[in-house]
Order: structure tokens, then sequence, then C-alpha cells
């Protein structure tokens, strides 16, 4: 198994819960994070290598990538295993099941590449590629399945973890901020992205939209997830540089879920966040900078006018998306502000996000050990 990133090796470990113990003596190995470890995987390097994102922002990392990949390939050649499953992180893995699948091993991708959304071109390297597709939303199987692509819809697995009705107080006490009615206002989220590459990108933004909201409505609370060490340093200098050091934000390592619950609103960073708080039923503004020459290339790529999951799978502008130039510190306050005031908004859009979580509602670990059970048996 290959994951690439964080959002990657929960799914990962989602599935490995269902999967280990009707193969309790497997070897699992590859690449992948703690929550793949919990369940005896073992990864030969550390997953954070692999983690980068843009189309210019490889370029320096291409040799190293390339090396592990290449490596990686050599090593399951020789040892020729059951099956291999890359966990979404396309742009490694699909080459590596490529490879892999012309050697006569089965090959499985969870979670597939947005061919719906841009580079539809992809579908005929995952023809060759993959074995077997295992994919999260429910309009998907149908089109892998057109193009010649054997698929299981198998749910999200956020769906699973994320309850149906979050629990805000137990969210507020367990990260040490004031709970409803004791003085303190709303509480916004602010989730930048897990990637260093993201925050480079989106810290400023959203720290400056932060310190137009506190202006506002000096009451507002705001508290952040950060990924790491090197994020939250990140994170900090950002806030410091903004001269926003009295700023009544708090910076948690980890525990993005109990962020979400505890807020009222959340300003997030496009990408599989945004479903999360779609499934915490918050209201939400999207937002995402990236490298000008990236931005250039892709904003011509996409073939819809959205980007976040919550307003592609609802096929309109459930919420704001604010991208690029377009991302001012500004613009996103204002966004939040009306996310955080329009009540009859907030009521709308909870109960879309409700029939959002029950559309995406399976026992996804256990379709997908099943899909992997069938793929090692016909091999």
């Amino acid at each position: 198994m290959v994951a690439g990133e964080a959002s990657g090796d929960l799914l990962a470990g989602h599935m490995l819960s269902a999967l280990r113990p009707v193969l309790p003596e497997a070897h699992l190995h590859g690449i992948g994070g703690a929550h793949m470890m919990e369940h005896g995987f073992v990864s030969e390097w550390p997953m954070d290598k692999l983690t980068v994102r843009g189309l210019f922002e490889i370029i320096p990392r291409y040799r190293e990538l390339k090396g592990i990949q290449n490596s990686l390939r050599d090593r399951l050649l020789a040892e020729r295993p059951a099956a291999f499953i890359g966990v979404d992180y396309p742009g490694f893995n699909l080459g590596l099941e490529e490879q892999l699948r012309r050697a006569g091993i089965p090959t499985m991708h969870f979670i597939g590449p947005q061919i719906w959304a841009w580079r539809g071109g992809r579908i005929k390297k995952i023809k060759r590629a993959v074995s077997h597709m295992l994919v999260v939303f429910p309009f998907e199987e149908a089109i892998y399945r057109a193009a010649g692509v054997p698929a299981t819809y198998v749910g999200h697995p956020l769906a699973e973890v994320i309850p149906m009705q979050p629990d805000a107080a137990a969210a507020r006490a367990a990260l040490d901020l004031p709970a409803e009615g004791q003085g303190a206002g709303p509480v916004v989220a602010i989730l930048p992205g897990s990637r260093m590459s993201e925050l480079k990108y989106n810290s400023a933004a959203f720290v400056g939209a932060a310190g137009l909201l506190a202006k506002r409505d000096p009451t507002l609370r705001f508290v952040a997830p950060m990924a790491g060490a090197a994020q939250r340093a990140w994170f900090t200098q950002a806030i410091t540089a903004a001269g926003l050091q009295d700023l009544p934000i708090h910076l948690t390592d980890g525990q993005s879920h109990a962020a979400i619950a505890a807020a009222d609103a959340v300003l997030v960073a496009s990408g599989t966040a945004s479903l999360e708080v779609a499934l915490f039923k918050k209201p939400m503004v999207i937002a995402y900078k990236m490298m000008a020459a990236s931005w250039h290339i892709m904003r011509h790529m996409g073939y819809q006018p959205w980007i976040g999951l919550p307003n592609i799978l609802a096929r309109e502008f459930l919420v704001p998306e604010l991208l690029q130039d377009a991302a001012t510190p500004q613009a996103l306050a204002d966004a939040v502000w009306q996310q955080l005031t329009d009540l009859n908004h907030r009521d709308r859009l909870r109960q879309r996000f409700v029939e959002m979580h029950h559309s995406l509602l399976r026992n996804t670990a256990h379709e997908g050990a099943q899909a992997v059970l069938r793929l090692i048996d016909r091999a």
C-alpha cells in the first residue's frame, strides 16, 4: 500500500481496520502513516517524503520522488505481492500501478482521481494501471465502468467517522474553549491546509481575514489545527508578521475534527477538509491560493465551475469559493461574516449537509476489505 499524505493515511487506516482481522498473517507494507501503522503496517519511507502539491512545486522534488518510486517498484517486482493498493495520490501511485500490473501484479486504487473535474484524459492511464477502482462518491462508479475500469462504490469513510449530530459543546470543552453563553462570542475555525506548500500561500490571507473579523466583533474566538511543528511555526510567524499577536486564536496540535465541531463557521482550504466541514454541518468559506504559474495553467483545466467538494456534490455553489487573487483578507472576512450571521442560510445549509452525509454513508471499511479479498481471490 502507498498513501502519500495525511488524508490518505486516514482512509487507508480505516480500510485496514477491516482487512487486518481477515488477513491476520499478511505482511502489510509500503509507504504510509500513523493510522496505517496502528494495524501492523510497515512504512519503508516516511510518508512526508511524498507530500508535495502543485505543477511547478514538484519540479525540485522530482528526482527524489522518482527514486523512491523506482526503489519500491523494484522491491515489489521481486516480492510479487498478492495485491498493491494505491491510496489516492495519483501522480505517484498510477505510474507505479501501471508498471506492477504490466508485470501481472493485481492493482487497486482507492479514491479515484477526479477525472470528472479535470484532466479526464487520465482515464486511459487508469485503465492500463488499475485492476479495480474503489470510489467514494456515488456518481463515480458509472463513470469508471463506462470507461472499462471495474469499480465499486464503497461510500466515503469520513461519513462513518463523523457523527450525524456533532457535539459542539464537548468539542469546545476538549479544546478549552469557552462554552456558548459564557461571555465568549462565536468560534471560527481556520484550516489553511496541512501541507507546508499550502500554508506558504494561504496563511497570510487567512490570518488577515481573522484579524479583520476580530475587529468587527471582538468577542469572536478562533481555533486553528496545525498538522505538525513546522506548520505551527509557519502559521505563528504569519500571525506575528501581520502584527496580530493579540489575536484570540488557539493553535492546536492536530484535533482538526474537534476544531470543526466546535466552530460556528469555518474558513477552509479546498480539499478533503471542505468535505469534513460539510459532514460536520458547518457553514464555511472555501479558499485556496497557490504558485501563480500553477494557477494560470490549472484554472483552464477544470470541467465544472466548482472546486470545493461540497459544491461539486451539490452541483451548485452552496458555499462561497474564493480562489487565488480573489482570496483577499477583506473578501474572506466578509464571506465568513455572512456565513456567521445569515441564520436562514445556516438552517438551509445544515439540511443540505445532512442529506449529503446520508448519501455518502456506507460500511466503507468492510466494503473496501471485501473488494481487496475478491481481487486477491481472482488473482
